[in-house]
């Protein structure tokens, strides 16, 4: 594995932490988004990683200050992309804003780039034909808080080069990640198809008003031993992700789906509740009840 430059697509929160862990673990990293207001919040998320590197991995002031300036940003594609030999895309979980991406990206990105999605959900077949090198193209998906809960699930499509699937599995632990590949494409990998359908339960607990927030959360930590109940794990996930699953789901038919979009967008999604980052969610930060002592009690 030659790796050298790797071009992150949307700078979203997982986006900016993939980003950031692959700088930190030495390669050279271009950031894309759309516009200049996405970026000035991407170099803001990057400001508040470099604080959790140090906290959470004992990282130094220089190594996180070496991995930041390994990065680039960028809001021209082209001008992203003209050196990397991977490109990671993790833009919104909406088909036709990664359809579009894919169209644009292989009009302009070099013959020997290999392209990757973090879908959460959708499957790399999906969006083969529209990169233009189906066989240059897999998914490599992560979970949150990379830096800490260091999954990389690699999944190929049928067409996906055997080379290829072997190259983004040695990435994989390059960046410090624990490669978990999987043979045959399945929504939602390993991770998702056990966290999706979880966080989507409790959810319709709190829609169907048949317990609120806290009162869930609580009932499957004390049950289970979990550090987090389901609501303060789509916290960090964020709100705008779980929506856009939601609403999929809803225009595919799914008229519960449709009630718990519309829930999210209106209680949540318009009033600046997006989760952990904006210091709102479904728990107020930076001390979420969860936390504070006595909730497992009360």
């Amino acid at each position: 594995m030659n790796f050298k430059h790797i071009t992150v697509a949307g700078s979203g929160v997982l986006g900016s932490q993939i980003a950031f862990q692959t700088a930190f673990k030495g390669f050279q990293v271009a950031v894309y988004d759309i516009n200049e207001e996405a970026i000035d919040r991407a170099k803001n998320r990057m400001m508040n990683l470099k604080v959790r590197y140090q906290e959470d991995l004992k990282a130094t002031e220089e190594e996180v200050n070496l991995a930041y300036n390994r990065m680039s940003f960028h809001t021209d594609l082209a001008e992203a992309v003209k050196d990397a030999d991977l490109v990671i895309e993790a833009v919104p979980e909406i088909v036709d804003v990664k359809m579009k991406f894919y169209e644009q990206l292989s009009q302009v990105a070099p013959e020997k780039t290999i392209f990757a999605t973090n879908s959460s959900t959708m499957l790399p077949s999906q969006f083969a034909e529209a990169t233009g090198r189906p066989h240059k193209f897999l998914a490599l998906h992560f979970a949150n808080e990379i830096w800490l809960n260091n999954t990389a699930e690699i999944m190929k499509h049928p067409n996906t080069e055997k080379s290829v699937f072997e190259l983004v599995i040695d990435f994989a632990k390059a960046i410090g990640m624990v490669a978990l590949p999987l043979q045959r494409e399945q929504p939602g990998y390993i991770l998702n198809s056990l966290l999706v359908p979880f966080l989507e339960a409790a959810q319709m607990l709190l829609v169907k008003k048949i317990a609120d927030v806290e009162t869930i959360d609580k009932t499957w930590m004390i049950a289970t031993g979990a550090p987090r109940g389901p609501f303060a794990i789509l916290d960090v996930v964020g709100i705008n992700t779980a929506y856009n699953i939601a609403n999929a789901k809803g225009e595919a038919g799914h008229e519960e789906f449709k009630k718990l979009a519309n829930y999210l967008k209106s209680e949540y999604i318009e009033k600046g509740k997006l989760g952990a980052e904006t210091k709102q969610g479904f728990y107020s930060y930076p001390d979420p009840s969860y936390l504070q002592p006595g909730f497992l009690e009360k």
